[in-house]
């Protein structure tokens, strides 16, 4: 069994800038999964947002707390706790912390295709 949390040291240590507007965390990686890229735990402040980029993997955005607004490709939604959004392999994806406090969010990506 592998078990990460917050306060784990190597998840502590892996705190990294998440596409310019929130903070991220990586809980577990490559060297724990088999057949997944990663799971990271992200927050986003009041009023920032994960700018919009594209990926070349399939994801997944779970959110845990918050409120926001998530936008694939064309299609914009609010989104809050509960909610979990499909990001396909090239879709340009951004979301937005529309609430008064941190939008709190994990990440699960798939592997890279051929990789």
């Amino acid at each position: 069994m592998v078990l990460r949390n917050l306060e784990h040291p190597e998840v502590a240590a892996s705190r990294y800038q998440a596409h310019g507007g929130g903070t991220a965390h990586m809980l577990l990686t490559p060297r724990h999964l088999r057949t997944m890229m990663f799971l990271a735990h992200a927050v986003v402040p009041p009023g920032r947002r994960l700018e919009g980029h594209v990926d070349p993997m399939e994801e997944i955005y779970i959110i845990l707390s918050g409120q926001g607004l998530m936008q694939v490709d064309d299609d914009t939604r609010p989104v809050g706790p509960g909610d979990a959004i499909h990001i396909p392999i090239g879709a340009f994806h951004q979301l937005t912390n529309t609430g008064d406090q941190d939008l709190v969010i994990h990440v699960v990506a798939g592997l890279i295709p051929g990789g």
